[in-house]
């Protein structure tokens, strides 16, 4: 039987052929003689796997070479609060711009290391829309400017990369990157889960301007310091290697299908297909963000009747298509449409969405 099409916001869906191969190199990796799961991390094995990782992503992302990437263990909420330890003053201000869910999270995980300033918040109206840039009130001597480019909850995106002038601009990426071309020279730093574009949950990316590892930062142990992790090759101590792997060969997978320019082609179709089924249906499905913030990856949809999403969701399962609840902060429906679902899974999602609506409405 074919697999459903997993619409999971994160845990996300990943590619067929890489969990294919990872399933044929469980129990011996090139000769190995044992999975990667059992190999030392400093061993020849898994050193050939990191610096693979690092130079495909490097390629695929083209970034610059006076910026380090580091592989760490957990996820982006970790980072959150590892940035102002690493790259503010105690007590320096840092302004944050917050559009949904996660972005209000970064802000909770620097509150107790810095004066952090609200520069933007669309709270007020739901998270429904992006502010604009000249309605911000950045601090005049703030560490860092932090955002984030994609809300996976409330489903909203920025498309263009904010101008903060000299200060460092901070982005959360972990639900966008990869999904297009991405100017890296533009920020000081990019952070980003692996689980949604990447690979799989336990394993975060995080691709630092080298100049800013050399800013004191606040008093921490060398586990919380970039400076240390960079040193020592993101194996300061024993990282997740299974983790580290699978996103490497998410990472080749990604480069031979065209790379982020052709993901960027796919992820724009994929998203009109359903955002005309919502668009069309007269009603009867409804997307309340602003047209231009509409989020590439993240589709939020709620029914006209929420009598009907149980039918909805138990119905779509029968169909093979899965994962599609919303989260509990919104509710409705949510189609996560990543790097790793393919755009027959997008076009099932909007003939389902048709007929359901016609048999329905």
């Amino acid at each position: 039987m074919p697999r459903p099409y997993n619409f999971s916001a994160g845990p996300a869906t990943l590619p067929e052929a890489v969990l294919q191969q990872a399933q044929a190199e469980f129990l011996d990796r090139r000769a190995a003689g044992a999975s990667v799961l059992e190999l030392s991390h400093r061993g020849p094995e898994f050193m050939q796997v990191a610096e693979e990782a690092e130079a495909d992503l490097r390629t695929l992302l083209s970034i610059p070479d006076d910026y380090a990437v580091l592989f760490l263990q957990g996820g982006a909420t970790t980072q959150q609060a590892l940035i102002p330890l690493n790259f503010a003053d105690p007590g320096q201000a840092a302004d944050y711009v917050l559009t949904g869910h996660w972005g209000a999270t970064a802000l909770k995980q620097a509150e107790p290391y810095v004066m952090a300033h609200i520069a933007a918040d669309t709270s007020v109206d739901g998270y429904r829309d992006l502010p604009a840039r000249d309605e911000w009130t950045l601090s005049g001597d703030a560490a860092y400017v932090h955002y984030t480019a994609n809300e996976t909850i409330h489903g909203v995106e920025f498309r263009d990369i904010p101008d903060v002038g000299d200060v460092p601009l901070i982005g959360d990426f972990s639900s966008s990157i990869a999904a297009e071309p991405l100017d890296v020279s533009r920020f000081g730093v990019i952070y980003a889960g692996a689980q949604k574009n990447l690979g799989p949950v336990g394993i975060t990316v995080v691709i630092v301007r080298r100049d800013l590892l050399g800013r004191a930062g606040q008093p921490r142990a060398p586990i919380l310091d970039y400076r240390a992790h960079d040193r020592a090759g993101s194996m300061l101590n024993t990282p997740p290697t299974f983790n580290w792997y699978l996103a490497g060969l998410v990472f080749k997978w990604m480069l031979a299908e065209g790379g982020v320019a052709e993901f960027a082609r796919r992820n724009a179709r994929k998203a009109a297909v359903l955002y005309e089924a919502i668009d069309g249906s007269g009603g009867f499905y409804r997307n309340t963000v602003a047209v231009d913030a509409r989020s590439r990856m993240n589709v939020v949809f709620s029914l006209h009747d929420d009598g009907l999403d149980a039918r909805f969701l138990a119905e779509a399962k029968e169909a093979g298509l899965i994962s599609l609840k919303g989260h509990r902060v919104l509710g409705g429906m949510r189609a996560s449409i990543y790097n790793a679902m393919p755009e027959a899974g997008a076009l099932a999602l909007a003939g389902f969405m048709g007929d359901f609506c016609k048999r329905n409405g």
